[in-house]
C-alpha cells in the first residue's frame, strides 16, 4: 500500500507521497444536487401523517418525534424532529427543545438496551453549507456506534453493511420505547 507508482510525465505537479487516492465520481450527485425540499415536499413534515411502520417512526411526543433514518450511517441511526417546520435550533420553542432532548436521551437508552452499542454520534447540521441534507426542517441525528464498526467502508467501497433490516430495527426500538413520557413532557404541560 505504501508504494507510489512512477507515472512519468503524466504525473500531476507536486511531490509524490504515500497516500493512495480513490476517485469516487459517483459522489458528485450529492455535491451537485442542491435541491432542498420546501414545506410542500418535506419528508419530516410528511412522516407524522403516515403510519409509524411506514414512516419508520419509533416514538411520538407532543412537539417532536423520533424515527429511523431511511439512509442510515449505521444500524439503528435515528433522528429526532419537531413537528413544526423550522430550520434552525434557535427557532425552536423551549418546549420543543426540552422534548428533542428528552427523545434523544430515550433513543440512546433504548439503542443501548436493544442494540448493545458502545457509543453515539449525536448532532445537528444547521444549514445547507453545514451539510444538512434537509436544511429546512430541524432534525437531530442519533447514530449508534460500536467499537468494531467500520468507519470508512461506505466512502471507500460505496457500501454500508447494516446487519438488520430497517423494519426489524424499527419494531425492536419501538417495542422497547418506554410508555412513560418522562420529566420533560411533564414540564411542558
Amino acid at each position: 500500500m505504501g508504494h507510489v507508482e512512477d507515472l512519468g510525465s503524466t504525473a500531476a505537479v507536486g511531490a509524490p507521497d504515500d497516500m493512495q487516492r480513490l476517485w469516487v465520481p459517483h459522489r458528485m450527485v450529492y455535491v451537485a444536487d442542491h435541491h432542498q425540499p420546501d414545506r410542500s415536499d418535506c419528508p419530516f413534515c410528511a412522516a407524522p401523517q403516515r403510519g409509524d411502520e411506514d414512516a419508520l417512526i419509533v416514538a411520538r411526543g407532543r412537539t417532536a418525534y423520533a424515527l429511523l433514518n431511511l439512509f442510515p450511517y449505521n444500524n439503528g441511526h435515528m433522528m429526532v424532529c419537531p413537528y413544526r417546520h423550522i430550520a434552525k435550533y434557535d427557532e425552536a420553542t423551549p418546549a420543543e427543545i426540552a422534548e428533542i432532548g428528552e427523545l434523544t436521551q430515550v433513543a440512546m437508552r433504548v439503542a443501548r438496551e436493544v442494540m448493545n452499542c458502545d457509543g453515539f454520534n449525536i448532532g445537528m447540521n444547521q444549514g445547507e453549507a453545514a451539510g444538512a441534507g434537509i436544511a429546512a426542517h430541524l432534525h437531530q441525528h442519533v447514530v449508534p456506534r460500536w467499537a468494531s464498526d467500520a468507519n470508512f467502508f461506505p466512502i471507500v467501497a460505496k457500501t454500508k453493511a447494516l446487519p438488520q433490516l430497517l423494519g426489524d430495527v424499527r419494531e425492536a426500538i419501538a417495542a422497547a420505547w418506554p410508555v412513560d413520557p418522562g420529566p420533560a413532557a411533564e414540564r411542558l404541560q
